[in-house]
């Protein structure tokens, strides 16, 4: 039996890109402080996870307000949706044929 591994992503494989991901494929927009909680890390960490993922254009962010009032909302891109649906697929085939 072939593994077929090309459908992995490695900017969405890291487990906290792959869990933010989930997230926002999963509803229509998150920000920044549903997300802090979700994963439950650093917001030194998601200010980094997060910034990955826009450079590889699988999320949005929109900023809204300043300071202490604002906001950072992030929305799953068409691509990245894409991304992570294959990417998903490929983890289903291989834990499913083991």
């Amino acid at each position: 039996m072939t593994i077929e591994l090309t459908g992995l992503d490695p900017v969405i494989h890291a487990p906290k890109r792959l869990a933010a991901m989930a997230i926002l494929a999963n509803a229509q927009s998150a920000d920044f402080g549903f997300l802090r909680a979700q994963l439950d890390i650093a917001d030194s960490d998601l200010s980094k996870q997060m910034a990955t993922l826009e450079k590889a254009g699988y999320v949005t962010v929109r900023k809204s307000g300043h300071g202490r009032g604002g906001v950072t909302t992030y929305r799953i891109t068409k691509a990245g949706k894409a991304a992570f649906q294959r990417h998903v697929a490929t983890l289903r085939a291989i834990t499913e044929g083991a």
